[in-house]
């Protein structure tokens, strides 16, 4: 196809070359009636979606810059290339067992046609195709690529994002999620494919049983889970595709089964009880919040269940109390000082000080999950990581089971550590004042700002980089680092880290996937008389350092 130009009758042209390639008769009739919108047809081909470290992601609907049969078809042409070029082959190594990859796929509107679309690209390429059965949660996928010895995976999914959207993830043969460069190197054989009705499509490939969701659970018998089941849990998929395998994670691990919200057991790509199906967003957790009263616990996963979200006593955790919790219980129940942890430069410092007292290697990394499985070196054992957006890999003696954020395992793990607690008539809660008696209460919140033109970020990290604030929230800021330099060892990533007097530090980076401003903030406040005063000290902190910093970016 014809590179994407910008004039009219170019657009044109273009729509009028997809229609004639498009297998989907809903793209199609959708296209037609827009053949003479050309402010619609600047919008759909002007741009294109671009295949980036996270894959593909964004709105069902006709065009390169839509999620569609074609859009993904175009994607497995060029992972295909790539997997069977002799060139790739000798920069990015392929620990797998000579041309083969896996596909999962969620429960989103036209997910697993676009799944069974892959399979037939991918095959018709010579690659050996492994389906999954059914729509199964992204952890189960990421666990059968190295369980299945296989070069890269799909996962077809656009986790929490809106009921109009879907996505495409690769992993490569580590069970990872791929790292540049190669993302450029898959986005460049993308722009080659041709028209997509001309592909060899294969039409065999090994639909996998129910197997691989009992190696999936076997696995996850290796964390450290303990010895006591005492916990009562109430639960939310939220329309997703987690219930059935955390029902039986549970099942097989000896907990009692969690209580599961009725309107939000069933997957439905519409979501329909809820605005946005993201469990950190307002409403989202309001069922699960009922159901749970009286019970130990509430436990949420997002639609792809690669995330899980916890709330005790009616009150949510956030993401970076979970973090601590976990890491915590991993190391009391996990040995050797080749043990590695790691989180991400935008989640709490406090693992850093658990490390430490544990005697353990600790490791930050860029934000997201790919980044965490990349950190450490080849001595260390990575027994547990976490980024603060409700992401836990969680490991045992032998390392983690799941080399991506897992939902279902962080959801086992909250489970035995709750199970522990009540054992001595206390919860997470207590715990939670426990790690801040201990390394000082460490409080986190964040301030997105979302843009029209972004253009205005830009002109808001340049104005940051020129003239760095003196002071934030009251308190002076001591250093900054540039992230763009790739500081410690970090890959270069637009962003600033503004660190604090009294221990606090405030990352300001753009969204990789929204056109918003992402502010980070963090505070510590010890402990010296009890710590709902620290809370409170912390809170109003944090408010006047939000304020601050809203007011400095003038956004």
């Amino acid at each position: 196809m014809d590179e994407y130009v910008s004039d009219d009758t170019g657009h044109r042209r273009q729509a009028e070359e997809w229609l004639a390639q498009d297998p989907d008769p809903e793209t199609r009739e959708e296209l037609r009636g827009l053949l003479n919108d050309e402010a619609a047809l600047a919008e759909r081909f002007g741009a294109k979606l671009e295949f980036g470290t996270a894959g593909l992601r964004g709105e069902l609907g006709a065009g390169p810059n839509r999620m569609n049969r074609v859009t993904v078809m175009r994607a497995a042409a060029g992972l295909a290339t790539v997997l069977t070029s002799d060139e790739a082959a000798e920069r990015f190594e392929r620990p797998g067992n000579g041309g083969s990859v896996v596909i999962g796929y969620d429960a989103r509107h036209k997910s697993d046609t676009f799944a069974e679309d892959s399979a037939a690209v991918l095959a018709g390429a010579g690659l050996t195709v492994h389906l999954m059965p059914r729509p199964l949660p992204t952890p189960v996928l990421a666990y059968a690529v190295r369980h299945l010895g296989a070069d890269a995976g799909v996962m077809v999914t656009a986790s929490h994002n809106p009921p109009r959207d879907n996505g495409y993830k690769v992993y490569w043969g580590d069970g990872a999620q791929i790292i540049p460069p190669l993302d450029s190197e898959i986005s460049r054989a993308i722009d080659a494919v041709g028209r997509v009705d001309e592909l060899p499509r294969g039409a065999e490939w090994n639909v996998l049983g129910d197997g691989i969701v009992e190696a999936y659970l076997r696995s996850l018998g290796r964390l450290p889970l303990g010895a006591l089941r005492d916990v009562t849990v109430a639960y939310t998929p939220l329309h997703g595709v987690g219930g059935e395998v955390l029902r039986r994670a549970f099942e097989w691990s000896g907990f009692p089964v969690p209580d599961v919200v009725a309107e939000q057991d069933r997957p439905d790509p519409d979501f329909p009880t809820v605005a946005f199906p993201n469990p950190e967003e307002p409403g989202a957790m309001d069922l699960a919040l009922a159901l749970g009263k009286g019970h130990d616990l509430v436990i949420a996963n997002d639609p792809d269940a690669d995330r899980c979200a916890v709330a005790v006593g009616g009150r949510m955790l956030t993401g970076d109390e979970v973090g601590g919790l976990l890491a915590e219980h991993v190391l009391r129940h996990t040995g050797g000082a080749d043990r590695l942890v790691v989180t991400t430069i935008v989640s709490s410092s406090l693992l850093g000080k658990i490390a430490a007292a544990h005697g353990v290697r600790y490791a930050e990394s860029l934000t997201g999950f790919k980044w965490i499985m990349k950190a450490g070196t080849a001595r260390d054992r990575l027994v547990y990581g976490y980024e603060e957006a409700l992401g836990y890999c969680v490991g045992g003696d032998d390392g983690v089971p799941v080399r991506d954020k897992d939902g279902i395992g962080a959801a086992l793990a909250v489970a035995a550590l709750a199970a522990e607690a009540k054992a001595e008539g206390r919860t997470l809660t207590d715990l939670l004042d426990d790690q801040a008696r201990r390394y000082g209460l460490h409080a986190t919140a964040q301030l997105s700002v979302r843009v029209a033109d972004l253009s205005l970020i830009a002109d808001a990290m340049a104005r940051l980089r020129a003239t760095p604030p003196d002071r934030l929230g009251g308190r002076t800021v001591t250093e900054v680092d540039d992230l763009s330099a790739g500081l410690g060892g970090l890959p270069p990533t637009d962003g600033l880290r503004f660190r604090l007097s009294e221990g606090g530090r405030v990352v300001v980076r753009p969204s990789g996937t929204e056109p918003k401003l992402k502010c980070y903030l963090e505070v510590v406040e010890p402990v010296t008389a009890s710590v709902a005063g620290a809370r409170t000290r912390a809170d109003t902190a944090l408010a006047v350092l939000r304020s601050d910093l809203a007011s400095i970016l003038g956004l």
